[in-house]
């Protein structure tokens, strides 16, 4: 890639890390993406990132159609065009925008996977008679399960948990969500008495000079990692009806579950931590399909 790509990549990373609230996966992604787009620009011929126009940009767009990318990479892709050509028109490189024009194809929205009452309780019967006082993994696990299912919380949230975010009178999390938004989010009594059982007896045993604050930790004193949680779930849900799924289908879960039961969909909105209602509304489309498989599976009429 040419220098002047280079420097304008460099200066289009600074302006995303410069407070405006995306999430350091956001900032990587798009930075990916301008990157992909610029080395396409420069096959084409293009030696300035003034030089963009909207017909570049399309050709770039069917060329990655084309290679069979989904509608929401290419949705996600766009996004950043978007921000990019935007930016480069506001800091006067560009004396236009032609991302402004680009219309994005509308990302497919499927169904989350929900994890059923009966497969969670098969899960919980698995863990429980493994945390024990002399595995504290097993301790470390169980309360992964439980928070996860109990506060909705993305496995991102779930491992950035620090000792100070818990208010044990209250049962009340303090989650650091995407833009750093933190919300306080209760957890009920089963989730409790795992935190207790961890605090009390399983944290000590894996903590040395590297854990720091952090709640959860990994079998050499560190935090516990992402991907760790994403092998526990996958490994535990695959042996239920499930079938193997990652954390999110836990709060998918617990989202679906508070509306089955009653709650109020802004209160879930919160619980999520959604900035949009219309995020939220897709747990009602999931608990009316259970409705109805309900209704098939048990009305005489049905």
């Amino acid at each position: 890639m040419n220098e002047a790509f280079v420097q304008t990549l460099d200066k289009f990373e600074t302006h995303l890390g410069s407070g405006r609230g995306r999430s350091p996966n956001t900032m990587r992604a798009y930075l990916s993406d301008i990157s992909e787009l610029l080395a396409f620009s420069e096959g084409r011929g293009l030696n300035r990132p003034a030089d963009l126009d909207l017909e570049l940009i399309r050709d770039f767009l069917w060329h990655l159609n084309q290679r069979g990318l989904t509608k929401t990479t290419l949705a996600r892709k766009s996004a950043a065009i978007r921000a990019f050509t935007s930016w480069l028109h506001q800091a006067g490189i560009s004396n236009s925008d032609p991302g402004q024009r680009l219309r994005s194809p509308k990302a497919s929205r499927s169904l989350p996977t929900v994890v059923s009452r009966e497969c969670l309780e098969m899960i919980f019967e698995h863990l429980r008679p493994l945390a024990v006082i002399d595995n504290p993994q097993g301790l470390r696990d169980l309360l992964v399960i439980e928070l996860l299912y109990a506060t909705g919380a993305r496995v991102s949230e779930l491992v950035g948990l620090n000792l100070e975010d818990v208010d044990y009178d209250r049962r009340l999390l303090r989650v650091t969500g995407k833009g750093s938004k933190q919300r306080m989010v209760p957890y009920g009594l089963p989730a409790a008495e795992a935190l207790d059982l961890w605090i009390r007896a399983g944290r000590g045993q894996l903590a040395n000079e590297f854990s720091a604050t952090a709640l959860l930790l990994n079998s050499r004193g560190r935090r516990l990692g992402v991907r760790q949680v994403y092998a526990l779930v996958a490994k535990l849900l695959e042996g239920t009806p499930t079938g193997s799924a990652g954390p999110h289908s836990l709060r998918h879960s617990a989202a679906t579950h508070l509306l089955d039961g009653g709650a109020d969909l802004r209160a879930v909105q919160e619980f999520l931590g959604h900035s949009s209602l219309g995020t939220t509304q897709i747990y009602t489309h999931v608990s009316v399909e259970r409705l109805k498989d309900s209704y098939k599976n048990a009305h005489p009429r049905a």
